[in-house]
Order: structure tokens, then sequence, then C-alpha cells
């Protein structure tokens, strides 16, 4: 029995890169991307940092890039699409000033999580997995933050807060507004 030849490492410069693809992503976030990848190079199954890094570096995964990632990395358009649309992480649309993680798991629903998720939407003026229309929030599903003990949780920012109730909320949040004020 013969074992197949390993493949060599992946090549993730985009110099090859067809002008099509190069174009519609501005040259600015091409220039991240190019970077992002090359940090990357050889190190298999990095898709999931390149995304990471590219969300990090440009605050979401911009359409345009995914043919350039794909081309770099050798996998198809697809491939790239599928992984950022399956986790809820990624995002390709740039989330709002506050990014506000509500915990929908069955701990905190049993402590009063559904009124308070729509309680949220009614005050932030946006619906889950949706960003304000003055660009203020995204507000997004979490399941679980780890504080079960103290549900229901959230996070902003990457801050958590616990045993929220719909006052508790408004005065959060009313935070964030005099701090932008």
């Amino acid at each position: 029995m013969t074992r197949p030849t390993p493949l060599p490492p992946a090549d993730f410069s985009v110099e090859s890169s067809t002008p099509k693809a190069r174009a519609a992503l501005p040259a600015a976030q091409l220039a991240a991307v190019q970077a992002i990848l090359s940090r990357h190079a050889g190190q298999p199954g990095s898709l999931l940092p390149v995304l990471h890094d590219v969300q990090d570096e440009l605050g979401c995964i911009p359409p345009e890039a995914v043919s350039v990632i794909a081309q770099a990395m050798q996998l198809s358009r697809a491939e790239v699409h599928g992984v950022i649309t399956f986790y809820p992480h990624y995002r390709s649309t740039p989330a709002g000033r506050h990014h506000i993680e509500l915990c929908r798991a069955e701990a905190c629903q049993s402590m009063g999580a559904n009124a308070l998720a729509a309680h949220a939407e009614r005050r932030l003026s946006c619906h889950f997995k949706a960003t304000s229309a003055d660009g203020r929030y995204t507000l997004d599903p979490v399941y679980c933050l780890g504080l079960c003990a103290q549900s229901p949780a959230m996070m902003i920012d990457g801050q958590p807060y616990a045993r929220l109730t719909p006052e508790r909320f408004d005065a959060i949040v009313e935070q964030l507004d005099e701090v932008r004020a």
C-alpha cells in the first residue's frame, strides 16, 4: 500500500489574484488582508485565525475579501463563505459603535432573559443580528457567557454585565450614550 504524497505548505500570497478580485477591495483593506495572510502562511488549518484577524482589523469580513482569502488559501469562495456564515461571531458588515451580546441560553431564559430580549429590541430600536439605524448598537444573541449563576447576562464591547433587569439594562445603555455625548 502506497501512501499519498503530502501537499506542500500553502502559499498565501495573493500576487496571482485576478485584477477583478483585487479591484473590488479598497487598497488599504487589501493590504491589511494580505498582511494577515502572510502572517499565517504555512500554518495548516489557519482559516479561522485568518478570519478572526481580518475581522479584528477591518471590523468585519467584507464580502470582497472572501475571494482574496479563498484564492490565497487554495480554498473555494464557497468554503470560505460557508465558514463565515456558519459561525455567528463572524460578520460581513461592520458592527455598531457598541456591540451588545445578550445571553439567550436556558439559564438566562429561566431568569427572565426573554422579557429582557424584547425590552432590548425596543430600547435599541433593532432586532437581534442587526444594527440600529443610527449605527450606535449592534444586538446579537450569544449562547452562554458563563454567568449562569448571575443570569440574565450580557456583554457590551467585551465587558460582562449580570443580574440584569430592564431597568438595569436601560441604565447601562444610558451610560454608553453619556460617554459619547
